[in-house]
């Protein structure tokens, strides 16, 4: 396969603030490649940076064999870019705001334009300022997607869309890779990128810590489940449960919290063997994943917060 997108050592300091550093990947092309990492690790940096946004203060960066600083305009033609935030004009209807780009692009297939905007269920009549978060979305989506390009850079895609309509966003996806081109895709969530990638790059505080297949995910993916029963059950009936991590039992003595790695197929089929009065499933953030994770591995775990 060859690679449409080639990262090599690229750092992005902020004065005494960190963005991102030594950073260095490659995305092949007709592959969805997912970029995961907590709020704040140094996605959205690597973003503008490969759009020329940004200019880097080491390393290399090269789209379809382009240099992403001295081919910028080359690049563009080939890229359908979604934003992390929109900054269309607030007095444009989405319409409006989709036929300029189309113009821009030397024009788009319009029967495939009234499809993404059906599809997305969108308005386009109404001015982009009075759109909500998810309408303002779905403009932004169907921009980046309606003249086909070559490779699609999505940051943070799904923010703010309807569950109906992330489901959507996913078929699209599966359909671009189907065609053979490339999604390259942001976010900080686990399960989005599960759904819709192949293959991922993890990034925490600026620094990547690993690449590889989204089914390696598994080993690092948590969740926590509460499980409220009738009566007392016995703790020891469920340590030692496979993908169980640990057991607590609370000041009821009828409720159980365990901390799970992988499936709970096994938990759940040893709890049906009381009278469960409810069961409640929790999916950490992906930074108290990491945390607890990379913690295992001797990192310290260090504040984020100053990272862009």
């Amino acid at each position: 396969m060859t690679a449409i997108i080639e990262v090599a050592g690229l750092t992005k300091r902020y004065g005494t603030k960190r963005g991102i550093l030594d950073v260095s990947f490659q995305v092949q092309e007709g592959e969805v490649f997912g970029f995961l990492g907590p709020n704040g690790a140094g996605k959205t940096t690597t973003i503008r940076l490969l759009m020329a946004l940004l200019h880097a203060d080491a390393g290399t960066a090269r789209i379809a064999g382009l240099d992403v600083w001295q081919q910028s305009i080359a690049i563009k033609r080939l890229i359908g870019y979604l934003p992390g935030e929109l900054s269309f004009d607030p007095n444009l209807t989405g319409g409006q705001i989709l036929e300029y780009f189309g113009h821009l692009r030397g024009g788009v297939d319009q029967a495939y334009l009234k499809q993404l905007i059906e599809r997305l269920d969108c308005d386009p009549s109404r001015k982009f300022r009075q759109y909500s978060s998810g309408n303002k979305r779905k403009i932004g989506i169907i921009q980046a997607f309606m003249h086909r390009p070559q490779l699609l850079i999505l940051d943070e895609p799904t923010s703010g869309l309807d569950p109906l309509n992330q489901q959507e966003f996913e078929r699209m996806v599966k359909e671009v890779r189907a065609d053979g081109r490339t999604v390259f895709l942001s976010s900080h969530i686990l399960t989005e990128i599960e759904q819709t990638c192949n293959r991922v790059a993890i990034i925490r505080e600026g620094q990547l810590v690993r690449v590889g297949l989204v089914t390696e995910l598994k080993d690092i993916k948590r969740h926590e489940l509460t499980i409220t029963f009738a009566s007392e059950v016995p703790l020891d009936a469920f340590q030692g449960l496979d993908g169980v991590e640990q057991v607590e039992l609370l000041a009821d003595g009828r409720t159980l919290h365990l901390s799970l790695q992988g499936g709970a197929d096994a938990v759940v089929k040893t709890a049906a063997q009381y009278a469960v009065v409810s069961l409640i499933s929790h999916e950490p953030s992906l930074e108290d994943i990491f945390l607890r994770y990379y913690e295992s591995d001797g990192q310290a775990a260090k504040e984020a917060s100053h990272v862009v």
